[in-house]
């Protein structure tokens, strides 16, 4: 294989060509800056070979955010976990009537706010189940609400899922109902609703949900709309690897097209407590995700390792393996926990922070659109540098 002079010396002072067991010419695009097409991408996962898709999205990872790693001060509200659509993956939804159901009044929402409002946070996020029974003028009225208690922070609220169904519930157009969202506040999508796009997984996973090109299509709306959101995979289930990386490819093509995306959150399924079962993926196929997902997508410049998912440990390792992000301090999370997740529903600054220094890297605490708010020296990247 003919290499770059700049290739060639990274080859010869980074790894050895043997280590890369059939993957050089990957290797080669990478480091030539390249974009990989969908049957690299499946190499890799298929190759198995952690250490360098680790190497090589740490690389690409160095270029985008250099020894920085960030994390965001936010509040995460769940309103209801009543839902008309019953995902086999999913442990959170609930039938109306079922006891352990609930919907939260606009009354208890604004609780939910003031008992933070001392704290500095930059983000609301904002999901729920598609309930039956709840106006769209409720979902307006929150965002109202929300908007008039903490003016100064990003609304990051109900994810194109629930955008496709309020356009149903109301009469209205997907365009009309973000416009009517804007107007009253919202600034961001969050990613949910994407889980895997294939049909055939879909159709197992869940077959109630829009499908993944009405998904597409209401997120390049959003955009076209001049609203930023998040992009998400769900895995671990019963997807192949050729499934993980089409789905990173159609993210990658709408990427392309409206630049709209904040940043990419691969999420391991949680097995518990749902119809679907199975077994939680192990940390090295969680990392080679992360690996994956930052070399795929290399027009999104940020990929989450989302610490209540992966548990903090493997999250502060996937900073070497792609990731530049690990969420935040998310104050109370029902989603992930429900389905068996055993971390805890919230992190101080503090602990965000530690976790980022201990792995070599300096803490940085962004709003939602990546805009540094707070920059923490680390010792070890000063040392580094020196």
């Amino acid at each position: 294989m003919k290499k770059s002079k700049e290739t060639e010396q990274l080859y010869s002072n980074l790894l050895p060509d043997a280590c890369f067991s059939g993957l050089e010419d990957i290797a080669e695009k990478v480091l030539d800056n390249k974009r990989l097409n969908s049957d690299d991408g499946y190499r890799l996962f298929e190759s198995g070979n952690l250490p360098v898709a680790g190497f090589l999205a740490n690389f690409r990872r160095e270029h985008v955010s250099g020894r920085k790693a960030y994390y965001i001060r936010n509040q995460v509200i769940n309103y209801t976990n009543i839902c008309i659509n019953r995902c086999a993956f999913c442990a959170f939804h609930r039938k109306k009537g079922d006891r352990e159901s609930y919907t939260l009044s606009l009354q208890d929402i604004r609780t939910k706010i003031e008992d933070h409002l001392n704290e500095p946070i930059s983000e609301i996020h904002v999901v729920g189940g598609l309930h039956p029974d709840l106006p769209f003028s409720y979902y307006i009225d929150m965002v109202h609400m929300m908007k008039e208690l903490r003016p100064g922070t990003v609304l990051k609220m109900f994810d194109v899922v629930e955008i496709e169904y309020f356009s149903r519930i109301s009469g209205l157009s997907v365009e009309h109902v973000i416009s009517q969202l804007k107007e009253a506040g919202i600034r961001a999508l969050p990613g949910g609703g994407a889980e895997l796009f294939a049909p055939r997984v879909r159709k197992i996973l869940c077959p109630e949900k829009i499908p993944a090109e009405k998904w597409l299509a209401v997120t390049k709306t959003a955009h076209k709309m001049g609203l930023k959101t998040n992009a998400t995979m769900l895995y671990g289930h019963v997807e192949t690897f050729r499934e993980r990386v089409d789905h990173m490819a159609a993210i990658r093509d709408l990427q392309d097209e409206t630049q709209g995306f904040i940043n990419f959150i691969p999420l391991p399924y949680q097995p518990r407590h749902n119809r679907l079962k199975g077994i939680r993926t192990d940390a090295n196929d969680d990392l080679m995700v992360q690996a994956v997902s930052r070399l795929m997508l290399d027009n999104i410049a940020h990929i989450k390792a989302f610490w209540i998912y992966l548990t903090p440990p493997v999250a502060q390792v996937a900073l070497n393996y792609g990731s530049d992000d690990i969420d935040g301090t998310v104050i109370e999370e029902h989603v992930a926990h429900e389905a068996g997740a055993e971390t805890k529903s919230a992190m101080t600054v503090s602990e965000l922070e530690s976790l980022i220094t201990q792995a070599g890297y300096e803490p940085v605490e962004r709003d939602t659109f990546f805009n540094e708010i707070r920059v923490t020296e680390n010792e070890n990247s000063a040392i580094r540098r020196n």
